[in-house]
């Protein structure tokens, strides 16, 4: 996780807040679920979607956030999973949607195998938020003019790529953060190598369904 400026930073910067009903995609370890849960308080709800496409995973996804929810005072929190295209299917509408280092994969072979090509789930969020509501898009940044082309192999994506295909759906670019930038990041290497692994250079889009 960041230190806690940058924490306070990009909750601020992604719209939460007391009472938001917000979705946290892929949740991992639950760490942003956690953090939300505390900011969104007793009158606000956290869906932590565990997609169904990594559910398998020997680490057991689901597991552990339903381990989180029953924490003391996490009764806010609700577990869901289901394929990435029935999201709309198990939360209701949203205040945010929050996608931390997660976009890129929905141009690799593992989320697509049940139809969740990136134009359908950007489609289905937009569907999915309240007018007015928030897309967050945290994910590590890929080398200049690859597009899409490393999402698999280094787990990066460009900018620009993530911005066009967002916006297709029907979003509008509302702000962008630099706090996760990071200039000595040489873009070439796979986001796990010792090198660069929980410093690498990401991006933060914030778009609004208007």
């Amino acid at each position: 996780m960041y230190d806690p400026t940058k924490l306070s930073e990009l909750i601020s910067f992604a719209h939460v807040k007391a009472g938001s009903t917000v979705i946290d995609v892929y949740p991992g370890d639950g760490d942003w679920t956690r953090l939300f849960s505390d900011v969104v308080g007793t009158e606000g709800r956290v869906y932590s979607f565990v997609p169904a496409e990594v559910a398998h995973f020997k680490n057991d996804p689901v597991g552990i956030v339903r381990t989180l929810a029953k924490e003391p005072n996490r009764e806010n929190i609700k577990v869901v999973s289901a394929d990435l295209v029935a999201m709309s299917e198990v939360v209701p509408p949203a205040d945010v949607l929050w996608l931390h280092l997660f976009y890129h994969d929905l141009h690799t072979a593992l989320m697509q195998t049940k139809g969740a090509m990136p134009a359908d789930f950007n489609r289905a969020v937009f569907d999915l938020l309240k007018p007015g509501g928030f897309y967050v898009i945290i994910d590590h940044v890929a080398v200049a003019a690859t597009g899409t082309s490393h999402a698999n192999s280094l787990h990066r994506i460009e900018p620009v790529s993530v911005r066009e295909e967002v916006e297709a759906a029907g979003f509008v670019l509302d702000a962008e953060s630099s706090a996760l930038a990071n200039q000595d990041d040489p873009h070439a290497v796979k986001v796990f190598d010792p090198s660069i692994k929980g410093e690498t250079d990401r991006f933060a889009y914030r778009f609004v369904k208007l």
